[in-house]
């Protein structure tokens, strides 16, 4: 069974519907218990860092959230849910995150239109399973105003280029995570979505 987490940022039907059709068992919780026991763990989420933290802690999710990627069990991060990986945001006041990655949540450049909205391309850092048929520049849905900054390269999969380039997804042992919202992107990311439900749920 995979975990969808409910923490109340955002809307996790098309995630939802997403993973059902790469053909997982998802139960959308918000339930720390439900969490801990399960095989593996979707983040999803958009809003603010700050929020995100609150309401994870409010609902016991936070520390079972970091037990289970401690744990080493598989973890899936969309957008908020990527950014939360990181030490620490600067969105509304500093806030600390789950900190199992190292490195930094800051604002896109000011060059940008803010917020980053509309498709966008991918291109490749390194090769990975879960990037299998996908190729270079292809094209996936973005809606964010920060960036994660990873204080270490080889956790980094995919940049993007929007003004300047940034990560747009991460993989490091058992984390996954991408900015952008494959849930949205079509094609594209229901082959990640599956890609990755073969590769760490042997699907």
């Amino acid at each position: 069974m995979i975990a969808l987490v409910d923490y109340g940022m955002g809307n996790l039907r098309s995630v939802e519907k997403a993973l059902e059709y790469v053909g997982l068992k998802v139960l959308r919780t918000s339930d720390p218990e439900v969490v801990k026991k399960s095989r593996a763990v979707v983040l999803p989420g958009v809003g603010a860092f700050k929020d995100a933290v609150y309401n994870l802690k409010r609902l016991g999710l936070y520390d079972a959230i970091l037990l289970h990627i401690e744990s080493g069990k598989p973890f899936l991060g969309i957008c908020l849910g990527l950014q939360l990986l990181f030490e620490r945001s600067y969105e509304f006041g500093e806030e600390k995150g789950f900190g199992v990655l190292e490195g930094e949540v800051v604002l896109l450049p000011p060059t940008v239109k803010i917020p980053h909205i509309g498709w966008n391309q991918l291109w490749k850092r390194r090769e990975s399973k879960v990037l299998e048929g996908i190729e270079d520049g292809e094209f996936v849905y973005f809606v964010h105003s920060y960036r994660v900054i990873p204080k270490k390269d080889d956790v980094v999969l995919t940049l993007t280029d929007y003004g300047e380039y940034f990560v747009s997804s991460v993989e490091y042992e058992n984390i996954f995570a991408v900015q952008f919202h494959p849930e949205k992107s079509q094609k594209v990311g229901l082959k990640l979505l599956k890609n990755w439900a073969i590769y760490n749920l042997s699907l």
